[in-house]
């Protein structure tokens, strides 16, 4: 099931449908176009507080997950704290497949 989600990120990257890093999902989200943010489970403490603050108050779904190196590994880039995903048909799908 995990490889699932993965397998969907990475295919949303193909597609465009992210964007990646702190500052820029978390502009991201001030304009309301993530649909979704996954944030990997060894960020700093800080930028989970601020991204989760950040999210909650605009009411985007935020899922803790995985690490760093796999977020990045998925996406085809180096590693990535945080990933916002713009797609609404996308952060569905992967919403329930997390959820599961």
């Amino acid at each position: 099931m995990m490889e699932k989600w993965l397998s969907l990120l990475g295919l949303a990257a193909r597609a465009r449908k992210l964007t990646t890093g702190e500052e820029l999902v978390l502009k991201e989200v001030r304009r309301k176009s993530v649909r979704l943010v996954l944030l990997s489970s060894d960020a700093a403490e800080q930028t989970k507080k601020k991204v989760l603050d950040k999210c909650g108050h605009y009411n985007i779904p935020v899922r803790i997950l995985s690490d760093r190196a796999t977020l990045g590994q998925a996406i085809g880039k180096a590693e990535r704290v945080v990933i916002g995903v713009m797609d609404d048909g996308f952060a569905k799908k992967m919403t329930a497949l997390l959820d599961q």
